[in-house]
C-alpha cells in the first residue's frame, strides 16, 4: 500500500515541483513567449506531460534553452513508476495466503467499491493540479 501510494504521487509531486522551480528561476521563464496566465499555462501542462508521458508542449513554448528539467522530469517519472510496478510484480510473484472472506471484507465488484475509487481519483487529481490553476492568476500581475 505504501509503494502504491509513493507511485501515485510520484507524478503529481515532479509536475508541481517542476512548475514551481521553471517559474522561480530566469532560465525556466526564457523559452515562455506568452507571458502571464498563459505562460504559466504552458509551463504547467508541459511539466504535465513529461511527467506522466513523452512529454510535449503548448505551441509558445520553447524548447531551445539550457532549462532541462522537462528531460529531469520525463526520466524520474519513468524510472520510479517502472521500478514500482517491478517491485509491485515481485512482491505478487511470491504469492499470498489467500485470506477467507468475512463479514469485514469489502468486495471489490460491487458499487461501493467503485465510488471510492473514482471518488480517490477525482480527489488526489483535483489536490493536485486546481491550486496550480489557482496560481495562473498572480502571474497576471
Amino acid at each position: 500500500m505504501k509503494m502504491t501510494s509513493v507511485a501515485i504521487l510520484v507524478t503529481p509531486f515532479l509536475v508541481l515541483i517542476g512548475t514551481a522551480v521553471a517559474v522561480m528561476v530566469e532560465a525556466g521563464r526564457a523559452g515562455v513567449a506568452n507571458p502571464g496566465a498563459h505562460g504559466f499555462s504552458e509551463i504547467l501542462y508541459a511539466f504535465t506531460s513529461a511527467g506522466n508521458n513523452n512529454g510535449s508542449a503548448f505551441a509558445g513554448l520553447s524548447a531551445n534553452t539550457p532549462f532541462i528539467t522537462l528531460h529531469w522530469a520525463c526520466d524520474v517519472a519513468g524510472t520510479l513508476l517502472a521500478d514500482h510496478s517491478g517491485a509491485c510484480r515481485g512482491r505478487f510473484a511470491g504469492g499470498k495466503k489467500r485470506i477467507p472472506v468475512t463479514t469485514g471484507t469489502m468486495p471489490t465488484h460491487g458499487p461501493l467499491s467503485v465510488v471510492l475509487l473514482v471518488g480517490t481519483v477525482l480527489l488526489v487529481g483535483l489536490l493536485t493540479y486546481v491550486p496550480a490553476l489557482a496560481l495562473g492568476r498572480l502571474l497576471n500581475s
